[in-house]
């Protein structure tokens, strides 16, 4: 799974998630990537990141997303996504929940993008 443009890798996330497959998941962020796993909540490195993941993948989480490019220089880029995800919580209630996500990315010296900031709820305060 690489992304070799910035709109893979909201199709890989999607996947992976839908999927459970953590590493999967883990891989799409830069080492020192930042995550915003909930609303006022900010989460750096990959070992955080994997934490809430996991948690998150305990919810057996299906998600769908739609990216939309706002702009990009040669190794950075910042995309926005609308997505819809149902998650069944730890009282067995599914819930429905939608929102738009702001992204930051950038190319590798491989040629990947990973995400570098990755807020799923947007600019929340």
């Amino acid at each position: 799974m690489t992304a070799r443009n910035p709109e893979d890798i909201d199709r890989l996330f999607a996947e992976a998630l839908n999927a459970g497959n953590l590493e999967a998941l883990v891989e799409l962020y830069e080492p020192e990537a930042s995550l915003m796993p909930q609303p006022g909540k900010l989460v750096n490195g990959t070992a955080a990141i994997r934490e809430s993941l996991a948690q998150f993948i305990a919810g057996k989480p299906k998600i769908s997303l739609k990216p939309r490019m706002i702009t990009h220089t040669s190794d950075l880029a910042v995309v926005t996504a609308n997505w819809e995800l149902t998650v069944t919580g730890p009282d067995g209630k599914v819930a429905n929940m939608t929102g738009q996500s702001v992204e930051v990315m950038r190319r590798q010296s491989d040629g990947r993008w990973l995400f570098a900031i990755d807020l799923p709820f947007g600019a929340v305060a």
